[in-house]
């Protein structure tokens, strides 16, 4: 059975000496308590002044392609929160690889902390031979290659496979994009840097700073992280709100802008591990082929989007101080990061508010 919550209407009043002066202001960024209440204040579709009569097509949209959560937030607020197919607010869900996202965050946060440089080799931290390929092959692996999937490794024969015999050469670092499970290889650059356990320091530097609760848990050959969909909110809030969370900056600005900003000259789609809209042109996943064209055309230009398996998915849309969240089992049973599906559902949320 679908679960409908319609958040309360909050009435804000902007007083100016004109029309134009009222149209410029605006409402600073909203951030939920992180003491573990369920506070998190709302604004309604009606305040927005948002089509209402979009609402029913959108939630009989995301039920019908099997999802379990779904939220947009405006100004870190609330706008609609709904649940499906079983699933509740309470009940924790897979990231899948919209998780790599945290792991390029606290890459960064290690770096501004001084544990580590990016532009570094992977083996200045986690040592030689964690690769099949020659010792001059492996050191051109840097952190930074692993961050925007250009390590030149074997991308398809041995699927996400991590284990040395797997990781294998194909192409110098940094002159092919190829989307590859080694990135996991960060977080033990991550722990070895730190000296802690990759959980402790996340938890530390970020879950519990912004309220998150979660677990990472192994599957295969990757570790993939669980939360609420409310957690994974959180965390798109921070990125609409360039790495800080109320006054404090959990990660720097100008890694953020490097993280949300196109990485190399090959995929113009990619960050740090973050999906880039409105690029003229991209790479997917299992393919060498350059597509023209922005990555979801239905959607607005400036999004930037952390993308799982089974459309597991974080929009963050700066322009318009947006951030969506989508969970649940793949909508067209396509195991794809990307799919029809992306397009399909950016069609029915603009219609909310164009």
């Amino acid at each position: 059975m679908r679960k409908i919550h319609f958040p309360f209407l909050f009435l804000i009043l902007f007083v100016g000496c004109s029309s134009e002066e009222n149209a410029s202001t605006t409402e600073s960024t909203y951030f939920p308590p992180t003491d573990g209440s369920a506070t998190w204040e709302t604004k309604s579709i009606v305040n927005l002044g948002w089509n209402e009569t979009a609402v029913q097509p959108l939630l009989d949209y995301l039920e019908l392609k099997h999802s379990k959560g779904f939220i947009i937030l405006v100004d870190g607020k609330i706008v609609m929160e709904n649940y499906f197919n079983g699933h509740s607010a309470s009940t924790n869900w897979y990231w899948a690889s919209a998780g790599k996202t945290l792991t390029s965050t606290m890459v960064g946060i290690g770096e501004q902390e001084g544990l580590l440089n990016i532009n570094n080799k992977v083996s200045d931290y986690i040592g030689t031979g964690w690769t099949s390929e020659t010792l001059a092959q492996e050191n051109l692996i840097t952190c930074k290659n692993l961050l925007t999937m250009t390590s030149g490794i074997e991308d398809i024969t041995n699927g996400d496979a991590v284990d040395p015999a797997s990781l294998e050469y194909v192409a110098d670092a940094g002159t092919r994009w190829a989307y590859h499970n080694v990135y996991v290889k960060l977080q033990d650059v991550v722990a070895q840097a730190s000296g802690e356990t990759w959980n402790t320091y996340f938890n530390a530097k970020l879950r519990d700073k912004i309220g998150m609760n979660g677990t990472w848990f192994a599957s295969g050959n990757n570790i993939v992280y669980w939360s609420t969909t409310r957690s994974m909110a959180r965390f798109g809030l921070l990125n609409l709100n360039k790495g800080k969370w109320k006054n404090e900056q959990i990660l720097n600005e100008n890694y953020f802008t490097q993280a949300t900003t196109t990485s190399q000259n090959i995929n113009l789609g990619y960050g740090y591990l973050w999906w880039l809209n409105g690029k003229p042109s991209y790479h997917l996943p299992q393919s060498q082929y350059q597509f023209s064209g922005s990555i979801i055309p239905s959607a607005p230009n400036d999004m930037f989007m952390a993308l799982g398996k089974n459309d597991q998915k974080i929009y963050v849309i700066p322009s318009k101080k947006m951030v969506v969240i989508r969970m649940g089992d793949a909508a067209d049973e396509v195991n794809a990061a990307l799919s029809t599906f992306d397009n399909d559902l950016w069609v029915k949320i603009k219609a909310l508010y164009e």
